[in-house]
């Protein structure tokens, strides 16, 4: 087992009496779905920190770099993380309970050829590999068979996992792209200093540095904020939308609808419109045409 972060019995604890959770007797698979389950039903998927922390210019450690540190603000202001914070504080809650939780590198199959952008956690339990992603949301950890498809099934928050070309891809529902985007897993072992290091260079350019993303499970639905839109999956399957007016009514839904404490939303800065990646076609064109004659 690779160690990651370790949690203080303290704060192990406090995490464990918020999730209303006792701690497991053992690292069976019934007390991994009673961990993640409560994670996915506490625990938002959010880039709130770290779009106040990029868009300030500060330089410091990215938050939730540790996974202490992760666990303080969750405490504090009801906050998650993007990827490789989340899933290393994931990862870190369930070695400290006993289980067998390896940081997974995936690829968010958003466009060709793109590199790894994503971290997730990878549970081995009674024999058999487990997907618990701290984004997905899933509520159930998701089997990883090579000898066929396994699927959570739920209209808003199911996923499946199937067997292709030699690597596992993870089909699933992303609040800004309801009809669904694959998610590819890499490779597992990784370290926290890895993901520190793949965490530390989203500062250039991230889809999660201009504007505020949030995913939450309520009750049978999950609800989120993405790119200027409010979005719901139902627990029919169907999806709705809303236009977010402005930052007022943003910061109110941050509040109101998501927890989070108002001491940090109305820290946050103004939404803005995604610039297309660094190096990419449209990047280019976009420089050349602000370019002097």
């Amino acid at each position: 087992m690779i160690k990651g972060d370790p949690l203080d019995q303290n704060t192990l604890e406090t995490i464990l009496n918020r999730f209303d959770v006792t701690t497991p007797a053992a690292p069976t698979l019934e007390a991994l779905t009673t961990v993640y389950g409560a994670w996915c039903k506490k625990v938002p998927f959010d880039n709130v920190l770290k779009l106040r922390h990029v868009r300030a210019g500060d330089l410091s450690a990215l938050p939730g770099s540790e996974a202490k540190k992760f666990w303080e603000a969750w405490l504090r202001y009801g906050t998650g993380g993007t990827c490789w914070s989340s899933a290393g504080a994931l990862q870190s809650l369930l070695q400290a309970l006993g289980f067998d939780a390896i940081r997974g590198v995936a690829t968010m199959m958003a466009a060709p050829e793109l590199p790894p952008n994503h971290g997730t956690v990878i549970v081995i339990v009674e024999g058999t590999r487990f997907l618990l992603d701290s984004a997905l949301l899933h509520v159930q950890p998701l089997p990883l068979r090579a000898e066929g498809a396994a699927q959570v099934e739920h209209p808003a928050w199911g996923c499946r996992s199937v067997w292709d070309d030699g690597r596992w891809h993870i089909h699933w529902r992303p609040v800004h792209q309801p009809q669904g985007l694959v998610c590819r897993l890499e490779s597992w072992g990784a370290t926290e200093g890895e993901f520190r290091e793949r965490y530390d260079g989203t500062r250039r350019w991230s889809p999660f540095n201009y504007s505020v993303y949030i995913r939450k499970n309520r009750g049978e639905e999950v609800i989120g904020l993405a790119f200027g839109n409010k979005v719901t999956l139902h627990a029919d399957g169907s999806v709705s939308e809303q236009a977010i007016r402005d930052a007022h009514h943003r910061n109110q839904i941050l509040v109101e609808e998501f927890g989070l404490a108002e001491e940090v939303v109305n820290d946050l800065p103004e939404d803005q419109p995604l610039p297309p990646p660094p190096g990419s076609r449209s990047a280019q064109v976009e420089e050349n045409e602000l370019s002097p004659a």
